[in-house]
């Protein structure tokens, strides 16, 4: 077989199966056939991602991690899985019983209803709307909505100081994760994931022409980066599940499979954001190299988000959580300047004829108010010597 064939298998694969359907169920066909793989594929994931991460985050933290079930640990999820579907779903008493049902299946619904629009391989995507970016965030909004039905309709204190909490960070994230994906839209002049990835699928030479080889692409990309941890609740932007101080937040009511449910769907969702920043600004589906593009383009799409699910375990290892005035400054004061200063240098670059001097304004445009904004901020702190007390 040649290489577009295997590029293109399962493509092939799914038209070969509609033929042998009538052609009146043919679109409902082509629709499952769009929608199941992305059902197992991404929840598979889901358990090959938390054993690898509880495995590297003991070897960050000098631990063995996960290594009795099955070989090297590699079953941990399988026993995870058994024990979430065996054990007693437990509802408070005084819990809105229908808000408190919904709350995990609607988080798990917005997270799956993002992979709708994320262009997998070459003619892999389920739809190709033409705003396929602004329905990814549209329906990424849900994921707020579920969280503050989870921490209302419980009737705990913890719950809801975990979902306000949660709500506060996604909101406050969500304005500089737009912003940073509004530079791509700029430069590629639609809002269609597919047309996006398309126009980064040519090369000079053996360079591609990926956005994020631009300034105001990279600077996008690490913002966009930023946000998206945020958004997913990760360290060190986990806050609404402080153990310390709200013990597990929004979700503490929840046992058994709901609480597996928020836990598939924060990883999901995670997955899904990465997706996106791969689409945008990693050439999506298509190969680093030129002399590399025999490779089919769905293995090079998983290895850059496998490559990115790496840092998301790399940072959780490495900084400690921040706290909420923290948080919520580095939103307001930092990530929205950047950003919308990265949309006025996507601008500029637009009316600099090619050259170096365009890299150099544009650079210069980004780097120097980062620098002074770090700077400022950090001034700004009075910081004291912290006296502990013991009680005699």
């Amino acid at each position: 077989m040649t290489p577009e064939t295997i590029d293109q298998i399962f493509v092939i694969s799914k038209h070969w199966l509609l033929g042998y359907m009538p052609t009146a169920l043919q679109p409902i066909g082509s629709a499952i056939l769009s929608v199941v793989p992305v059902l197992v594929v991404f929840p598979l994931l889901f358990a090959i991602t938390t054993v690898l991460e509880r495995k590297g985050l003991g070897r960050i933290q000098n631990r063995y991690g996960p290594n009795r079930v099955g070989p090297y640990g590699f079953w941990q999820p399988i026993a995870d899985g058994i024990k979430s579907l065996t054990k007693e779903d437990v509802v408070p008493r005084t819990a809105d019983q229908v808000v408190h049902f919904l709350a995990p299946l609607l988080l798990v619904l917005a997270a799956f209803l993002g992979y709708a629009v994320l262009p997998i391989g070459k003619n892999m995507v389920i739809t190709n709307l033409n705003a396929g970016v602004l329905f990814f965030f549209a329906v990424g909004s849900m994921v707020e909505l579920a969280v503050f039905m989870a921490g209302w309709s419980s009737r705990s204190k913890y719950s809801l100081l975990g979902a306000m909490r949660a709500v506060a960070q996604m909101i406050s994230y969500e304005v500089p994760l737009v912003l940073a994906a509004i530079v791509i839209i700029m430069a590629s002049g639609s809002l269609s994931t597919v047309a996006i990835v398309n126009m980064q699928a040519t090369y000079t030479g053996i360079w591609p022409h990926w956005f994020l080889f631009t300034p105001w692409g990279f600077a996008g990309f690490i913002l966009f980066m930023i946000a998206a941890t945020a958004e997913s609740n990760r360290a060190p932007f986990d806050l609404p599940e402080g153990e310390s101080e709200i013990i597990a937040g929004y979700y503490i009511e929840y046992s058994g499979f709901k609480f597996a449910l928020f836990f598939l769907g924060e990883y999901l969702g995670m997955f899904a954001t990465s997706g996106l920043a791969i689409t945008l600004f990693l050439g999506g589906w298509a190969a680093p190299f030129s002399f590399l593009t025999w490779i089919p383009s769905y293995i090079w799409f998983f290895l850059k988000l496998l490559t990115l699910i790496a840092v998301f375990i790399w940072v959780r290892g490495t900084f400690p959580r921040l706290r909420m005035d923290q948080l919520m400054g580095l939103a307001w004061k930092f990530m929205l300047p950047m950003t919308l200063l990265n949309i006025f240098t996507a601008g500029i670059w637009h009316f600099i004829p090619e050259g170096i001097l365009r890299w150099l304004v544009c650079s210069l445009l980004i780097v120097a108010p980062w620098i002074l904004l770090s700077r400022g901020l950090k001034q700004r702190k009075k910081l004291q010597v912290r006296t502990y007390r013991f009680a005699e």
